[in-house]
């Protein structure tokens, strides 16, 4: 909490220092961001957006018992969940990913793309659970994704959601048996 206040203070004394937050919470928002999305290109220019909208809102920022991960994680869901309604229309995310382009994958972000495609690969049932928990609703994918994907736990969830514990429970409840039958049906 402290150290949180002082990186506040530090940013709003000069912008610059947002670099720190950057530094230490864009791998896992992308990473957060990726396993919602499945494409690379789009989670870029929505981690771009999160990270764009949390700079210039910064000095707004108050430490209230929120984490300003918590707050990037909860900037990022509605930059993500944004773009889902924008995109609502088009409906083929997942059909059009393409993971054996490997040459895509040297020429934007390196590095993350590589280390992510590694991890993507690990999991041969991945894209297959990702396409059945697009067919949920929102509000499942929201949950399962930060508690699955992201390993938040309850109070994080919370937090990040702004939801009560006892509607989060009931939304993974449910979450999971919807996702199970998709899966069975697979």
């Amino acid at each position: 909490m402290d150290e949180e206040v002082e990186l506040l203070n530090r940013i709003k004394a000069s912008p610059g220092n947002f670099s720190e937050v950057f530094k230490l919470y864009y791998k896992p928002i992308f990473g957060y961001i990726l396993r919602r999305t499945g494409n690379f290109d789009e989670t870029a220019d929505i981690a771009a957006n999160t990270f764009l909208k949390a700079y210039t809102h910064i000095n707004n920022f108050t430490y209230k018992g929120i984490s300003i991960k918590v707050w990037l994680y909860r900037i990022a869901t509605n930059e993500t969940n944004q773009f889902f309604r924008y995109r609502k229309k088009y409906n083929s995310l997942f059909e059009k990913i393409d993971f054996e382009n490997k040459e895509l994958f040297r020429n934007y972000l390196q590095d993350d793309r590589e280390e992510l495609e590694q991890e993507l690969k690990k999991h041969h049932q991945f894209i297959s659970v990702i396409t059945a928990l697009k067919t949920l609703p929102n509000k499942y994918q929201e949950v399962i994704s930060l508690r699955h994907f992201e390993g938040k736990d309850n109070k994080e969830i919370v937090d990040i959601l702004n939801i009560k514990e006892g509607t989060l429970k009931s939304l993974l409840s449910r979450g999971i048996e919807k996702l199970r039958e998709k899966c069975n049906q697979i």
